[in-house]
């Protein structure tokens, strides 16, 4: 996969989650802050990342560095999801499917944050199995890898579209009228 130049996006970022965590040690505890953060150009590509640090604005910084090296670029189709497809990360499952032009993004937590940051428009999600926003969000990110279009599948294939979606393939001229020349 060729590697995503970040210079030429107009990237968007938002933080998912923070969490204090706190580390007991003999002389007392530390404390930490974690910062799952989603980047994305609202066109198809975004990234997830986590960062840790001992300061807040840090651990933000940290997250959205990691999005960065991680952005991917996901196929989309009239402002969805090309096909249905379910994944999971630890015990969090999260299943989406397209949905028709209006339905809007129904979706929460992680799940709407990352779609929304790709510029998902219209998709129907659920999320299943654990509540952890970091399982939930690397869930989704595993969803969106692993979205194909039929173009792609076909040229994989070394087939036609039409092979695939079992329809005729469009006759580029227009059907000729009784009575009309051309």
């Amino acid at each position: 996969m060729a590697k995503i130049d970040i210079s030429e996006l107009k990237l968007e970022e938002k933080m998912i989650s923070l969490n204090r965590v706190q580390k007991v040690h003999k002389g007392g505890r530390t404390l930490r802050w974690s910062a799952l953060v989603v980047v994305g150009d609202g066109e198809g590509y975004v990234g997830v990342g986590l960062g840790k640090a001992s300061e807040v604005p840090e651990a933000i910084r940290k997250g959205a560095e990691a999005a960065k090296k991680a952005l991917i670029k996901i196929p989309l189709v009239h402002g969805t999801i090309p096909h249905p497809i379910t994944d999971s990360a630890g015990a969090a499952r999260v299943m989406l499917r397209p949905a028709a032009h209006g339905t809007g993004v129904i979706a929460g937590g992680a799940v709407r944050a990352i779609l929304e940051a790709a510029g998902v428009k219209d998709i129907l999600t659920k999320s299943l199995g654990s509540a952890n926003h970091v399982n939930i969000a690397w869930a989704t990110m595993e969803c969106l890898t692993n979205l194909r279009t039929v173009e792609s599948v076909a040229a994989t294939r070394g087939i036609s579209v039409s092979h695939i979606t079992g329809r005729a393939e469009e006759v580029s001229a227009a059907p000729q009228i009784e009575g009309e020349e051309s």
